[in-house]
């Protein structure tokens, strides 16, 4: 019992100095890029180019989560929380910073902070974790992260919902049963490998999306993914509406 418990204090030690290592070695090198794109944003519209959004952490916490804003003011005030690519909310200049993933860069500092950790599910809105399950609660049990494996898996998330009659619906229905899937895989099985191997396809899913995708769904494989998860994964189906873990119903209403 010893044994384990000083082996989960010394990942936990590790994760947090590659976490801290990564934010700021990364803020360090892009930051010219960062300051550009906030001047941009000002420049197109001369209100904050920061855009602090709420979010639900570990535990159940609430924090804010820093992002480049790459939407009109006041957009979060619409009741569409799934942003599809062609989301008339989206400031040309944001459509650009969106692209490259510009905006996510900014949440290094909630990584600085400790709020965040670079791997690890993505940090949802307090009404998407009302909709839970007891299955998807677990997601709450590790600090959210920048990438995971539905980061790769979904990067192109603007493009599934675009031209959706209800964005949120069809995320719900979509994306959430998988994306919550491969947040529980990685809570089930994460380590510094594992962290290693997602912040590699992150970065080469801006390059080159199949090479990425071929890399999560080899790295699902390794750690005993479901042969239907790992499927998924590799995008060559199209996506059709699913359950959520835990339910046994497609969501119909959101």
């Amino acid at each position: 019992m010893g044994s384990n418990s000083s082996k989960k204090l010394i990942q936990r030690i590790i994760k947090r100095a590659f976490d801290s290592l990564v934010a700021f070695v990364v803020m360090l090198i892009f930051s010219p890029i960062i300051g550009a794109a906030l001047f941009l944003v000002w420049l197109h519209d001369k209100h904050s180019p920061i855009y602090k959004a709420p979010r639900i952490g570990k535990q159940g916490k609430p924090f804010t989560m820093y992002k480049v804003r790459t939407m009109v003011i006041g957009a979060d005030k619409s009741g569409v929380d799934s942003t599809s690519s062609d989301d008339v909310r989206i400031t040309r200049v944001g459509q650009v910073i969106r692209r490259y993933k510009v905006d996510e860069l900014l949440q290094l500092v909630n990584v600085l902070r400790g709020e965040m950790s670079v791997v690890g599910p993505r940090p949802n809105i307090a009404s998407e974790v009302a909709l839970y399950s007891q299955q998807e609660i677990r997601l709450l049990s590790v600090r959210p992260g920048i990438t995971d494996f539905s980061s790769v898996v979904f990067s192109d998330l603007g493009e599934i919902l675009a031209g959706a009659e209800n964005p949120n619906l069809a995320y719900n229905q979509l994306v959430r049963p998988w994306k919550s899937r491969l947040g529980l895989v990685y809570v089930d099985q994460n380590s510094f490998e594992v962290d290693i191997m997602l912040c590699v396809a992150t970065v080469l899913s801006l390059v080159s999306r199949p090479l990425a995708l071929g890399i999560v769904s080899g790295l699902l494989r390794r750690v005993g993914g479901s042969n239907e998860l790992i499927r998924v994964s590799q995008r060559v189906d199209p996506l059709v509406p699913a359950p959520p873990p835990g339910f046994q119903e497609i969501v119909t209403r959101r």
